[in-house]
Order: C-alpha cells, then structure tokens, then sequence
C-alpha cells in the first residue's frame, strides 16, 4: 500500500537503544516544534482539498524541522532545514526532490552535496495563521511569555512565565495568542508568534548553533537580527521586525500531486 511519511524527530526521552525499547512506557520527547510537520502537512492538505487518504506513490515527506540530514534519494522536502550541528555532515544529496527549504543556509547545504534547490524559502510554521486563523477578538492575559528550546528548558524552569515546548501544540498557540511578547530560543515559538504577528524576540541558546536561526531570519526576509542574551534584554529589545516573506510561493511548492484523489467539491 501506497504511503506518504511525512517525517518528523521524536525520539524516546531516553537516549539510545535501550530508550528505543523502552519508549511507549517512558514517553518520546514530543518538543512542540518538531510535531508540526504533519500537522502543517494535514491542515494545508485539507485547505486545498487534497484527500490525504490516498497516496500516488511510497515516499517521505520532510516538512518543518531541522531534519534536511535524514534525507534519502527520493525524498521530497519541502520547508525543512539543517540544524548547526550537523552542517559537517557529507553526502549525496543529489537524488532529493527538494521544493522549498527554511532559508538560504540550507539551500546552499544542499546544493554544495548535489541538490537541485529552488530559491523558495520559508519555515512552513509562518503559514500557521491561515491554516488556524483566529476567529475571535485576541485577549491578551500576558505581557511576555518564554518557550526556550527544548535543551535549554532546564534553565528557565523556575521562571513563572515560562512555558514547557513539551506542551501541545494547541496549548502552545492559545499561550502565544495571549501574550504581548514572545521570548524564547525555541525557533518554533518565534515562528508561530510572528505568524500571527505576534511581537518575538529570539532567546540566545545554550545548547543549539546559531545556524538554524539565522536561516529563518534569513528565509523568511530579514538579513539582520539581534539575539538577546537574557529576558531582561529581551524585554528591552522588545519584538523582532516581522516576516517580509511570500507564503504564496511556499504554498504553490507543496508537493500536491504526492496524494492521487481530489475531491471535487470543497
């Protein structure tokens, strides 16, 4: 049977082989971000009225993320990126159907290991706000909320307005959609709030490089931007200038004719 994988990380909360056997009683990691994938994939489906329930052909789909390492021939990409700490990963990358990367680092990843990669960038997070739309009047219950990174959670734990990525990604948004400020160093945290043109200011993290950062800015039409080295600084800083970015073109790239029946009435 025919099958689109839309891949995604989400490995057990202990590390190794032991943590593979182990998973379904200690749980995966379940970090906001990296869940989004077939959500985004789902929902924008829908709105273009693709029936996701049959499938034209076996393949996976690599869709939101730091995950453009895992890629095999015959993969399609489509808004993933590569994280800092695999970017002396080597390869052949040339059998991957790429059709829209997270930012310009990552296309010129790609293309230094034989990748055919279009100039379409975008973190298919910022598309968010039109496949949720809000449809009622905002009320904003907090002046600033943080998500940091998954890795860098332990640090800010105790800070009463801190909020776990490991929540979902439902709770996640209704927090964000309350909040004046969103500071964080979870990139994905920044992603949904400046969808829905919410204030964000990026967290300088502890643990994760730079590169996958700077790759949204740069994707998504910002080619500076200034990383806080604390929440105070943050709240001085104050919101990120927002996307100057075409969703359209990110839209237009996704791999439709992945998926063979369309209904059609929508």
């Amino acid at each position: 049977m025919s099958e689109v994988e839309v891949l995604h990380w989400n490995p057990s909360r202990i590390p190794g082989k032991v943590g593979k056997v182990l998973a379904p009683v200690c749980g995966h990691v379940d970090n906001f971000g990296d869940l989004l994938g077939p959500k985004i994939v789902r929902a924008l489906a829908l709105q273009l009225g693709i029936d996701t329930s049959r499938t034209a052909r076996s393949t996976r789909l690599l869709a939101v993320g730091s995950i453009v390492k895992l890629a095999r021939s015959g993969d399609v990409v489509w808004g993933a990126g590569i994280n800092g700490k695999s970017v002396g990963t080597e390869g052949d990358y040339a059998g991957v159907d790429v059709r829209a990367v997270r930012g310009p680092l990552t296309a010129r990843w790609l293309r230094d290991r034989g990748a055919d990669v279009p100039d379409v960038y975008g973190d298919p997070g910022l598309l968010a706000s039109t496949l949720w739309p809000e449809t009622s009047r905002r009320i904003v219950t907090r002046d600033y909320t943080i998500i940091p990174n998954i890795h860098d959670l332990a640090m800010y734990r105790d800070h009463p307005n801190t909020m776990s990525p490991r929540r979902s990604f439902t709770d996640i948004r209704s927090r964000i959609l309350a909040s004046d400020l969103v500071i964080g160093s979870s990139l994905h945290a920044i992603v949904i709030a400046e969808s829905y043109g919410i204030p964000a200011r990026l967290l300088r993290s502890e643990t994760e490089p730079p590169f996958k950062y700077e790759d949204y800015y740069l994707g998504s039409g910002r080619s500076t931007f200034r990383v806080a080295d604390s929440v105070c600084q943050a709240l001085r800083l104050g919101g990120e200038k927002l996307p100057e970015w075409d969703a359209q073109a990110l839209t237009d790239a996704f791999p439709s004719e992945l998926w063979s029946s369309f209904p059609t009435v929508r």
